[in-house]
């Protein structure tokens, strides 16, 4: 057994020894769902980028980083843009509203805004996107473990898939973000060691410049490959609305942890979509042709750094596989549980009665996602699925059903009906998955907005309350 093997399999141990000593603490749904409603910010910012620095910010986003370059930015920076807005614009009022009606989950919010039609159409999008993007960082896993070990990328993702199940499904929210805490120290500390030793390895800058300057695009910051700003309509707001999130500000003591912690987190994505971006540029004037460009991330570990250094690296991106992983499970689980279990099958079941369905619809979720990682190859476009879904049926019902009075049932399954099936026929029929320079998620959200729009002038509602 290797040393990088070794290192990883100890902290995998670690990870499941946190969370299931952590889960001793849960007692509730409250404190499964939504932490008792007691996070502050240290620990909403550190759930929070834990989470969010999975397989598209790390093995994908360096992937993008070798293949387009520069604007490979995007994929993380406007995650981090998409989160600025959260903290500072949606999430404080979203927090309050969910304390006032104790709402657990956006399905929760769904159903006290607009029914249960709504809460069950999202409930049903989401199950199917939600097992894409689990599939993506247990994708992550796998290519991490065939990197170090020569294993099939399959096995990788099974074990990447046992681990995250057994310690999130202990403890749901409460243990996630005590284990998450270990993850991102372990994420940051190798991340900042590892990228200055890098990129001397690779001759600086310079060195970099010289050796992919004759690819076109490739310094280009707006636009190069495949990659650019247009990320944003589809990333920006999927960061905004993302159920695993809000969740997350739902467990917030007050809007000041919100504010703080999530902007704090949007921060950081913004300097860790460039530490990507030119990570996966090193890798590829290292390693010229990859078979695959999702390797470009723990080629570069295993070719330029010694082995101990190594084995953090790769454990600090092992880490936010993983946590990325369980806030997918969180969701899985949540909306099971919540939003059909309880609301529509057994509307008197106990709070344990919950808690237990909770825990096998995480069980579930992981061996689903397992599943399908094993179909799929790539990791952006396993979530770039998941994102545009995400975006085109929940950015427009939940952001203007906050402020938009007269919006009710009718308008929201109109908005998330048109979203989805406009972004559907793009992604299936037009070329290159786009209409001139318009992607699917642009204009899904466009038709979720229009429809939204009309419905409301056909059905001339009254105002309802809001808050």
């Amino acid at each position: 057994m290797n040393l990088h093997l070794t290192v990883l399999l100890l902290y995998a141990g670690v990870l499941m020894t946190v969370g299931l000593w952590v889960s001793r603490r849960v007692r509730s749904t409250s404190d499964f769902f939504v932490a008792g409603r007691r996070l502050g910010p240290g620990l909403i910012f550190a759930t929070l980028l834990a989470a969010n620095l999975g397989a598209g910010t790390t093995v994908g986003a360096a992937g993008l980083g070798y293949r387009d370059g520069l604007s490979a930015w995007w994929w993380v920076g406007s995650a981090g843009l998409g989160s600025m807005v959260l903290a500072f614009w949606f999430g404080p009022r979203l927090r309050r509203l969910a304390a006032a009606h104790d709402l657990h989950t956006v399905g929760d919010f769904l159903e006290h805004r607009y029914g249960r039609q709504v809460r069950a159409t999202i409930a049903i999008l989401l199950w199917v996107g939600t097992l894409a993007i689990l599939a993506g960082q247990l994708i992550a896993m796998g290519f991490v473990l065939n990197a170090v070990t020569g294993l099939d990328r399959w096995v990788g993702s099974v074990i990447g898939g046992v681990v995250v199940t057994v310690y999130f499904t202990a403890g749901g929210l409460l243990t996630s973000v005590w284990v998450n805490s270990v993850q991102l120290v372990v994420l940051v500390v190798g991340f900042t060691v590892v990228f200055p030793l890098l990129l001397g390895s690779v001759g600086g800058f310079s060195s970099m410049h010289d050796a992919t300057g004759g690819i076109d695009g490739y310094w280009n910051f707006w636009r190069g490959g495949e990659s650019g700003w247009f990320y944003l309509a589809m990333l920006g707001p999927s960061f905004i609305v993302s159920p695993g999130i809000l969740q997350r500000v739902y467990g917030a003591r007050d809007d000041r942890a919100v504010r703080l912690g999530v902007g704090l987190n949007g921060a950081a994505l913004l300097v860790a979509g460039a530490v990507m971006a030119l990570l996966g540029m090193m890798a590829r004037t290292v390693v010229p042709e990859l078979p695959d460009h999702d390797l470009a991330l723990p080629t570069l570990f295993l070719e330029s750094l010694p082995p101990l250094l190594g084995a953090l690296g790769l454990a600090a991106v092992f880490s936010a596989e993983v946590s990325s992983a369980d806030a997918i499970l969180f969701m899985l689980s949540t909306s099971l549980s919540r939003d059909f279990y309880r609301r529509f099958v057994r509307p008197d079941a106990s709070d344990r009665q919950v808690l237990r369905v909770a825990r096998v619809a995480a069980v579930a979720g992981g061996v689903g996602g397992i599943i399908v990682a094993m179909w799929f190859d790539s990791i952006v476009d396993v979530l770039s699925f998941f994102y545009t879904l995400l975006t085109v049926s929940l950015f427009v019902p939940v952001l203007v059903g906050l402020y938009a009075r007269r919006v009710r049932t009718p308008e929201a399954l109109a908005s998330i009906a048109a979203g989805v099936a406009v972004a559907a026929v793009v992604q299936t029929t037009a070329e290159d998955g786009a209409v001139v320079w318009l992607d699917p998620a642009m204009l899904g959200i466009g038709a979720a907005l229009a429809a939204m729009l009309a419905a409301m002038m056909a059905t001339r509602n009254k105002p309802v309350e809001v808050s």
